[in-house]
């Protein structure tokens, strides 16, 4: 049988979504033709692919087995149209973690290789990118990338930079004083950050880890309203990149942390396959600065990772 592409991303926008509705709205299809998609698939396979139970959707054991090769097939196609197509427009990357300022490095890879043809967006956050990269609307992503289990398949990434997080506190809290704390100081504050915290995988893992409450509230409205919180509550604290600057009437104290120094990691992301003309050439020059500037120097005894991201140091030390 001959696959047809537009039932396959159906397939996929759903098996990713595991509701129809959102799944409809990602490809800017009504419902009904969304499911019709699927439903003529399901035909011609002669499979089912969902199992519809209590209003979850859930993949069958066919859709499970089917859900790689057709990421990779769609892949296939979008890189067939691009070579036609886009022989010579800029990169597309799409930029999370707004809040940590990731235009900082981005931008300073852009003036040292100004060769380098860049077109910026933004992405909420890491699932959003995963899902740009799968439609083909961007060719790399940039920003921290933690585990997600399957959504990452056919997904490459690299790490390619390493960023000590200090604290941010009111100068009204206790600890407003110190020259230096440790993460174990934060015990009897409050880490705080304007989104759900079960999204902010490395704010969630550095507080389980240190037993440092947590809370969130709220959305992510930008870096002045996250400094008003923190700068009129005297019991909350929050992280912050030591290297990114703050405004000068923030009326917030930021303190180094030390014994362990929390590290954020910073990572680029592309296509499995896609390596190679202007891509190659990003992670190249990517690289390049990162060895210029010692993004990837640490110290281990002296610097906290989450576990995934240890991992993921390890291995790029090791290759």
């Amino acid at each position: 049988m001959d696959l047809d592409l537009a039932q396959l991303r159906a397939f996929v926008a759903t098996a990713e979504e595991l509701h129809f509705g959102r799944a409809a709205q990602r490809l800017f299809l009504t419902q009904q033709a969304l499911s019709k998609r699927i439903a003529r698939l399901e035909k011609e396979l002669g499979v089912e692919l969902f199992s519809r139970r209590h209003r979850a959707v859930e993949l069958t054991a066919a859709g499970r087995r089917l859900l790689e090769p057709a990421r990779r097939t769609l892949l296939a196609g979008d890189n067939a149209v691009a070579a036609v197509r886009d022989q010579d427009r800029p990169l597309r990357i799409d930029l999370w973690g707004h809040l940590y300022a990731p235009l900082r490095t981005v931008h300073q890879v852009m003036e040292e290789f100004p060769d380098l043809e860049v077109e910026l967006g933004w992405s909420r956050d890491l699932p959003a990118g995963i899902s740009a990269l799968s439609r083909g609307e961007i060719d790399a992503g940039f920003g921290r990338v933690h585990p997600l289990g399957d959504r990452l398949a056919g997904i490459a990434h690299r790490l390619v930079r390493l960023e000590p997080l200090d604290v941010v506190l009111s100068a009204h809290h206790p600890l407003a004083g110190a020259r230096k704390l440790r993460p174990a100081d934060l015990r009897e504050s409050r880490l705080w950050f304007p989104a759900a915290l079960g999204r902010l995988d490395f704010l969630r893992r550095f507080a389980d880890h240190f037993a440092i409450p947590a809370t969130s509230d709220g959305a992510n409205l930008g870096l002045d309203p996250f400094l008003g919180r923190i700068r009129n509550d005297p019991e909350c604290c929050s992280l912050y990149p030591a290297a990114a600057g703050l405004p000068v009437a923030a009326g917030v104290r930021r303190v180094p942390l030390v014994d362990p120094t929390p590290l954020y990691a910073w990572s680029l992301m592309w296509r499995v396959g896609d390596e190679r003309g202007p891509l190659a050439a990003l992670l190249r020059d990517f690289a390049a600065v990162a060895a210029r500037h010692r993004w990837l120097d640490h110290d281990p005894a002296r610097a906290w990772l989450p576990d995934a991201d240890r991992a993921e140091l390890r291995r790029l030390e090791e290759t």
